[in-house]
């Protein structure tokens, strides 16, 4: 497993790349548009962590911005942890044998979320390519929220 990034929702772009990269020193690494989802996902790594001969690839923020406004509230302003694994199916067997929710199933063996004894959202990403589609988590549904 490796530790890919944390996602935290903003409300102005121009504003958060001030206090993040002005005023924090990171660099923006990477920027994702979506016209059909409506909205932008700026990925910022620390001045330390910059890729390099040793460093290919470095934990990230991930700063999402919504194109539609909304008021964050209670927390929903972070997003989630997200972890690269191996084998997206049998990460999320192993989560469920110690009787771990898995709330969004990897139905497309690319994504799965699960949530931490304290609610916090944890994404979990398939390395590499999406694994063919499988049952049992084809049919399976959401549980709860992620």
């Amino acid at each position: 497993m490796r530790y890919l990034h944390t996602m935290v929702r903003i409300s102005d772009p121009e504003a958060s790349l001030a206090f993040y990269c002005a005023g924090l020193g990171m660099k923006e690494t990477r920027r994702v548009e979506s016209e059909q989802g409506r909205f932008t996902l700026i990925f910022l790594a620390a001045p330390g962590d910059q890729p390099n001969a040793s460093v290919t690839k470095a934990p990230l923020i991930e700063l999402t911005y919504n194109w539609d406004p909304e008021a964050y509230t209670g927390g929903r302003n972070f997003g989630h942890l997200a972890f690269e694994v191996d084998d997206i199916y049998a990460t999320c067997t192993h989560l469920q044998a110690r009787g771990i929710t898995i709330n969004r199933p990897p139905r497309d063996g690319r994504m799965a979320f699960i949530r931490s004894p304290d609610g916090i959202s944890v994404e979990l990403l398939q390395k590499g390519a999406s694994l063919p589609a499988a049952e049992p988590w084809m049919s399976m549904a959401n549980t709860g929220s992620w």
